[in-house]
């Protein structure tokens, strides 16, 4: 296509959201027209993740991004995707560098820009770990700091954690107060709850949740959530906690426990509040719930009676579940029809080998694949 073509920077626009970043960075050096087009593109969707060593102690693909946003601020308005994570080298000792919360200030003047932005996520590894006088701020928060984002539909938030350093405070709460279009949160480094003003004042349109029973319990009252993926340990689920999951305002449909090492009482005591689940995701505490034969692992009778207090489950999926044995198709069609007694609901069943079995209109157990 020739660079002067009389194509409208419309068509243009078009033509060059069918192509990849790779190929969209090839197009945008092909004139100024074209890069005045494809920059806009190209920015839509930022990506950086930073490794951080002894060597390179600040987030240099960050700082970039930063330094050409400065130089770019009529691009603010396109940007609609953004991702940060911050990692650490495994090898590496050295504390994390004061400056590290120097760039979440620096992110949080491009960030309020962004008035279109529709997906943030931030991990910013190890820079809640710096600790400096009379500060009280949580590194996410310098980060989001007097940002208002009214298209914002999916946040996740977080950083490296450990007990002790610092909580989130307030200014989280202003944060998410100023996200009315919310519709999907993550925080995966709080464990206590959040004082957060009741829909409609914040988060009135929030439909998923994850992060600690706490946090859920805090957020859940009022807003129309109807699915939850809860972190920490399976103790962290208290009944209180479940009991004030439920006043949402609408029923909580999907569970996913993976990220819980989870026992058959945890399960009890969540068909016993949220009876209205249909998908169930679980990582079962071997030491609990399952004992080992030479020809795979079999789950002990007393799950199917956990299984028969959800009378609207659909869904099960055991794959989280470290394997102890070799898979047993023959065991395991036995388990599924053991189930499907136990919870006539169920229709699909994917164990920890990984296997999927689906139950077809005449009730009969199918692996999928075989």
């Amino acid at each position: 296509m020739p660079t002067n073509s009389p194509l409208p920077n419309e068509i243009l626009a078009t033509i060059f959201a069918h192509l990849e970043h790779p190929a969209l960075a090839l197009v945008a050096r092909v004139s100024r027209r074209f890069n005045a087009v494809a920059e806009y593109r190209l920015y839509s969707l930022v990506v950086i993740a930073d490794v951080l060593s002894e060597q390179n102690s600040l987030p240099q693909g960050t700082l970039c991004w930063y330094y050409a946003m400065l130089n770019r601020p009529h691009l603010a308005d396109s940007v609609r995707r953004l991702q940060i994570r911050w990692t650490t080298e495994s090898q590496s000792q050295s504390p994390p560098s004061p400056f590290l919360l120097d760039v979440c200030n620096r992110l949080s003047l491009i960030i309020r820009l962004l008035v279109g932005l529709e997906h943030l996520e931030l991990f910013l590894g190890p820079a809640n770990y710096v600790s400096l006088p009379q500060e009280n701020i949580h590194a996410i928060e310098r980060a989001v700091y007097h940002c208002i984002l009214p298209a914002l539909r999916f946040c996740s938030l977080g950083a490296e954690y450990t007990k002790g350093i610092q909580p989130y405070t307030v200014h989280i709460t202003s944060f998410l107060c100023h996200t009315p279009s919310l519709r999907h949160f993550r925080l995966s480094d709080h464990h206590s709850s959040l004082s957060v003003p009741s829909a409609p004042h914040a988060l009135p349109s929030l439909q998923t949740f994850r992060g600690s029973a706490a946090t859920a319990a805090s957020l859940l009252p009022g807003r129309p959530v109807h699915y939850i993926s809860l972190i920490g340990q399976d103790s962290d689920v208290s009944q209180d906690n479940l009991q004030r999951m439920t006043f949402t305002t609408t029923p909580i449909r999907s569970l996913d426990l993976s990220a819980i090492s989870a026992r058959p009482v945890l399960l009890r005591n969540v068909s016993g509040y949220l009876p209205t689940l249909e998908r169930l995701r679980i990582r079962l505490a071997l030491r609990h719930t399952l004992h080992y034969a030479l020809s795979g692992i079999t789950l002990l009778v007393g799950l199917s009676s956990v299984l028969g207090a959800f009378p609207n489950l659909i869904y099960l999926d055991l794959s989280p579940t470290l394997e102890g044995g070799r898979a047993n198709a023959a065991d395991e069609q036995v388990l599924c029809t053991e189930y499907s007694r136990a919870c006539p609901s169920l229709r699909t069943i994917v164990f920890p080998s990984q296997m999927e079995w689906i139950q077809d209109e005449s009730n009969q157990w199918h692996m999928i694949g075989s």
